[in-house]
């Protein structure tokens, strides 16, 4: 351990990221700034193929540190994971979704942690940072690791985590976020605690893997179930003619013991949609139900339809029906001013819509097209915003308000818009073609 804490001090560690995408990529920069020598490892030749060719697959990080990094020497990129051998600290980010059957999906977990096995020597360290449910760690890695004849907290040192990343934020980095990290063994731990050290501002040690993989959940869930709650209030104020927005905004103005959350047209993004389900799926191994959670994810994945009823409703007061209509969804992102797309909501009220038989066309201007991905099929190209498409359309929803849209715009060249984000709540003019969804 003492080699390895050397290393790490002397910024001679070489780090190994294995997953160059949200969370694999900003982790690289902010280690490659600290000023470690670098190894990221992908499955997908067309990231590695980026990186080396100076071009970023994500619109808010700059490809300019790895450009640096990469003519200076400090920094190769690879899909050969034989090269593991080589990093002294192996950080795991690759995906946890979650299986049709809405349980937990370790493929990518167990077949990592198995390359990394295959290549394990004394001296390493491995973390993972990818979110799931408390004992994967230790109930699934550790096993195959020791496989090979090592010992974790002597030979090696194995560590969780959480990543932290919030895609678009711009006032939180990699760097300023506090790193919560649990070990194996208290040898695996104060490795752990000494690497993120280096290159994050504060890092919260806590007594096992198993509280750390925990804490990840509960930040998930917590934002899960208050935006359940005030989806749930969105749909019970409409019915008593009640602006949830005004609401929100009143409640705000109280200085302690409320915290603000906004209703959507239902919950995307790697994490919100995803982690409480890891939770209730392991609850199970211990007779238990977690029944505040199932129903917060139950709301929120009925968000979609209530916003085709706010739909259809609209088309019906103007005489026109829902079936043969044209929609215009504005944004697939599942969030505003970025260009994640991954469990976006919008594909789910895309999907109710073409059910419907209405014709959909889509604009994005972080979203140039769209490929088919685990849970659509749609192979789109962005329209050009004008007032010409605006206005033969039937309706315009949107569905991610992003900052780059003329809200004054839309409004005045369509003839009905339907708001799930409340992004028209400046417009003046045309306010009796805004319907709340």
């Amino acid at each position: 351990m003492s080699e390895l804490l050397e290393k790490i001090r002397d910024k001679q560690a070489i780090i190994g990221i294995i997953g160059l995408g949200y969370v694999g990529l900003p982790l690289l920069i902010r280690f490659g700034e600290a000023g470690f020598p670098l190894l990221g490892f992908d499955i997908d030749r067309g990231k590695i193929d980026a990186l080396r060719q100076g071009r970023s697959y994500i619109r808010h990080i700059s490809i300019e540190p790895v450009s640096r990094f990469l003519s200076q020497g400090r920094l190769e990129v690879t899909l050969d994971f034989r090269q593991l051998s080589e990093a002294d600290c192996i950080l795991i980010c690759v995906p946890t979704p979650l299986t049709e059957k809405m349980e937990p999906d370790l493929r990518f977990v167990s077949g990592t942690t198995d390359t990394v096995a295959q290549h394990l020597r004394r001296g390493q360290l491995i973390v993972l940072e990818s979110t799931t449910y408390p004992g994967t760690t230790e109930e699934m890695m550790l096993p195959r690791l020791q496989q090979t004849g090592l010992k974790v907290g002597r030979d090696f040192h194995l560590a969780f985590s959480p990543e932290r990343e919030d895609p678009g934020n711009k006032q939180f980095h990699t760097s300023s976020i506090p790193k919560v990290v649990g070990g194996v063994t208290p040898e695996c731990l104060a490795c752990a605690t000494k690497l993120y050290e280096e290159a994050v501002s504060k890092v919260i040690p806590v007594s096992s893997t198993r509280v750390a993989e925990l804490t990840k959940l509960l930040e998930n869930i917590y934002r899960s179930v208050n935006i359940a709650l005030v989806n749930e209030l969105k749909v019970l104020t409409h019915r008593m003619g009640i602006d949830i927005w005004e609401v929100i905004a009143a409640a705000s103005t109280k200085p302690f013991g409320f915290t603000p959350f906004y209703p959507g047209p239902g919950l995307g993004g790697h994490c919100i949609p995803i982690d409480p389900f890891y939770l209730s799926w392991k609850a199970r191994e211990y007779d238990f139900t977690t029944r505040f959670i199932q129903l917060a994810g139950e709301v929120n994945v009925s968000m979609p339809y209530y916003v085709i009823q706010r739909t259809v409703e609209a088309l019906n007061e103007r005489k026109k029906c829902l079936n043969g209509s044209r929609i215009l969804i504005l944004g697939v992102a599942y969030k505003k001013d970025i260009d994640d797309d991954r469990e976006s909501p919008s594909y789910a009220i895309m999907d109710l819509l073409k059910r419907s038989g209405a014709q959909i066309r889509y604009n994005d201007p972080h979203i140039p097209r769209l490929k088919p991905g685990r849970k659509h099929q749609y192979r789109m190209e962005s329209t050009e915003l004008t007032a010409e498409v605006l206005a033969e359309m039937d309706a315009a929803l949107i569905l991610t308000d992003h900052s780059a849209y003329d809200y004054e715009f839309i409004v005045r060249h369509s003839g009905l818009v339907i708001d799930t984000r409340n992004a028209t709540k400046d417009v003046r003019e045309g306010r009796d073609r805004i319907v709340k969804a």
